[in-house]
C-alpha cells in the first residue's frame, strides 16, 4: 500500500486527479485492492474486472452522453436566479448567495487558506463515491451492489434531466449577461497553494473544455456527496450523523461559493437522492419477495 500511495501521489502531482476518465480512476482503485490483498491469487483479483467493467462502461457512456445533453433545448437561467434570490434575498441584500459569499470572502489577488479546503472538497467528488464503492466491494459484496445500484440510478436520472432541462450555473449566467454583478469561477485555485500546479492545470483545462457547461440541475456533486453519506446513516449510531453530514454541507458551501451551482441546484440534488433511495429500495424489496416466491 505504501508503494501504491507513493505512485498515486506522484501521478496526482504530475498529471492531476483522475477526474474525467473512469477507466483511469478505477485502474488506480483496482491496483489499490491488489496492494491491500496482495496475498490473494490472481484469479481473485480478476474478479474486480468482472464486477466493475460494466459499471465503468456505464460511467463512460454517461460522460459521453452528457456532452450532447445541451443540444436539444436552450439553457434555463432565470429560474435558478429567482429561486436563490427568493430564498436568501432577505439575508443577502437581494443577491444570490454566490455573489454575496464572493463579495465577502473572495479576493482575486490572494488565495486564503479556506480555498485549499474548498478545492480539496470539490475534487473529492471525483474519487469519494468510487472509493466508497470499491471499499464496500472488498468488505461486503452485497453492500457494494446495493450502493452501486443507487449510484448508477442517480447518475442516469441526472443525465436524463440534463437532456430535458439544461440549466446554467452562476458563472455561466454572469459570462452571458444574466447577472448584473460578477461571479468568479475558482474551484481549483487552492491547488496552487499546496504546490499541485499540474493537478490544477488539468482540472482547469477540463472545466474549460467540458462537454456540457449547462448541466447544473440537479447538482450531482452534492447529490453524490449526500448519497455517499445517506447510505451509511442507517448503519451507524446517530451521534455520528453530524460528522457524516458535514461532508455534503461542505460540498454545498464549496459549490455555491466558487460559482459552480446555485443553492436550488443542491436542494434538487438532495431530492433526487431521496427519490432514488426510495425507488431502488422498493425495487430491491420487490425483487427479494419475487425471489422467495419462486423458491
Amino acid at each position: 500500500m505504501t508503494v501504491w500511495a507513493a505512485a498515486f501521489v506522484v501521478f496526482v502531482w504530475l498529471v492531476g486527479v483522475p477526474t474525467s476518465d473512469p477507466l483511469t480512476a478505477f485502474g488506480w482503485l483496482w491496483l489499490a485492492t491488489i496492494a491491500w490483498r496482495n496475498y490473494l491469487p490472481w484469479r481473485e483479483h480478476l474478479l474486480f474486472l468482472r464486477d466493475w467493467l460494466p459499471v465503468v462502461f456505464l460511467l463512460v457512456f454517461y460522460n459521453l452522453s452528457r456532452g450532447a445533453a445541451d443540444k436539444l433545448f436552450a439553457p434555463h437561467v432565470q429560474f435558478m436566479i429567482d429561486a436563490d434570490e427568493d430564498m436568501f434575498g432577505w439575508l443577502t441584500g437581494g443577491r444570490i448567495p454566490t455573489i454575496w459569499l464572493q463579495q465577502h470572502l473572495y479576493d482575486p489577488a490572494h488565495v486564503p487558506w479556506w480555498e485549499v479546503v474548498t478545492t480539496v472538497v470539490y475534487i473529492s467528488h471525483f474519487l469519494t463515491v468510487p472509493t466508497v464503492a470499491v471499499v464496500l466491494w472488498v468488505r461486503s459484496r452485497k453492500l457494494s451492489y446495493r450502493f452501486i445500484r443507487r449510484w448508477i440510478t442517480l447518475s442516469m436520472a441526472g443525465l436524463v434531466t440534463y437532456f430535458l432541462y439544461p440549466a446554467a450555473p452562476p458563472w455561466w449566467a454572469w459570462e452571458h449577461g444574466h447577472l448584473t454583478e460578477s461571479v468568479a469561477r475558482f474551484s481549483s485555485r487552492g491547488l496552487d497553494v499546496i504546490g499541485l500546479h499540474g493537478a490544477g492545470n488539468t482540472l482547469n483545462a477540463l472545466q474549460a473544455d467540458q462537454s456540457n457547461p449547462v448541466a447544473a440541475m440537479p447538482s450531482l456533486h452534492t447529490a453524490y456527496a449526500m448519497m455517499a453519506v445517506a447510505f451509511f446513516l442507517p448503519l451507524v449510531r446517530k451521534r455520528w450523523w453530524p460528522v457524516l453530514l458535514a461532508y455534503p454541507l461542505a460540498m454545498t458551501f464549496t459549490l455555491v461559493y466558487t460559482g459552480e451551482h446555485y443553492v436550488i441546484d443542491v436542494l434538487v440534488g438532495w431530492l433526487y437522492v431521496a427519490a432514488v433511495f426510495a425507488a431502488v429500495g422498493l425495487a430491491e424489496r420487490w425483487w427479494a419477495g419475487r425471489t422467495k416466491l419462486s423458491v
